[in-house]
C-alpha cells in the first residue's frame, strides 16, 4: 500500500479522493492503461481501492504523496518552492478538517501525558 502509508505506523493517507481525482485518473492511465473515467461505471468498489493502493510512487499521484508525507528534515532542506507549497498546503487543509473532538481527544491525552511525567496527581 504505497500511497496510503509512507511508513507502517502512520495512517493518513496524503490523497483526498475528491480533490485528487484528476491525479487518480492519470495514475490509473499511466499505471495500468486505464481510462478510470470509463471503467467507474463498472468497476466494483473493492477493484478500484485495491487499484489505488497499488498505485506505485512513480504516478502522478505517488509523487504527490511522496511530497506531503515527506517527514525527514535532510529530504525537506532540497524540497524546491513548489514542493514545499504542495507539502504545506496539504498539511494546513488537514490540521484545518480535523474534526474538534479529535483535537480536544488529542489535548486531554496530552495533558494526561504531562500530569504522568510530573509524577501523577495527589488526590
Amino acid at each position: 500500500m504505497q500511497l496510503e502509508q509512507k511508513n507502517r505506523e502512520s495512517s493518513e493517507p496524503y490523497y483526498d479522493l475528491i480533490d485528487d481525482f484528476d491525479l487518480i485518473l492519470s495514475s490509473f492511465q499511466s499505471q495500468y492503461g486505464l481510462r478510470l473515467s470509463r471503467e467507474l461505471e463498472t468497476m466494483k468498489w473493492n477493484e478500484f481501492v485495491a487499484m489505488l493502493s497499488g498505485l506505485g510512487p512513480e504516478t502522478p499521484l505517488g509523487r504527490i504523496v511522496s511530497i506531503r508525507a515527506e517527514d525527514d528534515k535532510e529530504v525537506l532542506k532540497h524540497f524546491s518552492k513548489e514542493q514545499l507549497k504542495i507539502r504545506s498546503d496539504y498539511r494546513n487543509k488537514m490540521a484545518k478538517a480535523m474534526p474538534k473532538a479529535k483535537t480536544e481527544d488529542f489535548l486531554e491525552q496530552m495533558k494526561k501525558a504531562l500530569i504522568d511525567m510530573a509524577g501523577g496527581v495527589n488526590n
